[in-house]
């Protein structure tokens, strides 16, 4: 009888059976229904907090998936080495697809801004005009100063790849101490930034509601700084790892694509000051 945990012949990783797709396909269906009760105040099953606690059961699930999988994984490749150099491309090529995804994501958004801010007087859609009064920003609409907390942010976000950067050269060296020095450094900027965003956003002169100007530029930063909490989350993750000593310097996936998604998130801002802060902004009145 042949032995179901030999060694293959081969350098692909054919994976045991399990549940995390089966159980987080399940708690995000849960989360999805829990959010739209709650947010339309209906009644689940005929309890008045049904949505919310719902929605919370189903987000614990979530987060419990998210934990067990990635174990499983991290156990796949740090003690039963079946990250093979073959298997390791393969997750590489699966993390450039995500980022690509990504890019599109905020294509999106970009193309939304510029597609109001080049056409504000478009003789085909006639409520745009009356609007926008044939401009950008619209009449009415005071803008932030990009060469203030939009700078400082900027700064803060390049400042963090180069401590990324730094902590990446240690790890490539085995040096441990470089590697959670520059960790830690780059999670603190992480942090401020969104700090300083977060503060931006309540003092900015203008709402999400009322006008265009207000749904493209909280929509498109918005979401980049939710993608800089999940990137400040991957780093903390890394950084637990590091103290663990899980990463090694010939095999550090994980370490890896934190990087790539930090520095996927630091490119997207330079672009969304450039575009939106500082080009969407010109001829308007500044706060």
């Amino acid at each position: 009888m042949s032995d179901g945990h030999a060694k293959p012949n081969h350098d692909y990783h054919l994976v045991d059976p399990s549940p995390w797709p089966l159980v987080g396909s399940l708690a995000a269906l849960f989360t999805a229904i829990g959010a739209i009760y709650w947010m339309k105040g209906l009644p689940l099953l005929g309890v008045k907090i049904g949505g919310p606690v719902l929605f919370s059961a189903g987000f614990a699930a979530i987060l419990f998936t998210m934990w067990s999988w990635w174990s499983d994984i991290i156990r796949e490749a740090e003690h039963e080495g079946h990250h093979t150099a073959v298997v390791q491309l393969h997750h590489r090529y699966g993390v450039i697809l995500f980022i690509l995804s990504e890019v599109m994501f905020f294509v999106a958004w970009f193309w939304a801004f510029f597609n109001s801010a080049i056409f504000p007087a478009d003789p085909q859609q006639f409520a745009r005009t009356e609007l926008f009064q044939g401009v950008w920003p619209p009449h009415g609409i005071e803008v932030l100063n990009p060469w203030h907390l939009p700078l400082l942010n900027t700064v803060i976000l390049l400042t963090s790849g180069a401590t990324l950067t730094y902590a990446h050269h240690g790890l490539l060296h085995n040096d441990r101490d470089k590697l959670k020095k520059g960790l830690i450094a780059t999670i603190a900027l992480g942090l401020i930034f969104t700090c300083v965003q977060a503060y931006e956003y309540a003092h900015a002169p203008f709402a999400f509601k009322g006008s265009i100007y207000g749904a493209s530029f909280f929509m498109a930063t918005g979401f980049h700084g939710f993608h800089v909490i999940v990137g400040s989350i991957f780093l903390i993750v890394c950084l637990a790892r590091a103290y663990a000593g899980q990463f090694k310097p010939e095999q550090h996936l994980g370490f890896e694509f934190a990087a790539w998604y930090w520095h996927f998130v630091d490119v997207v801002w330079l672009f969304l000051f450039a575009s939106i802060y500082v080009w969407g902004n010109w001829g308007g009145h500044m706060e």
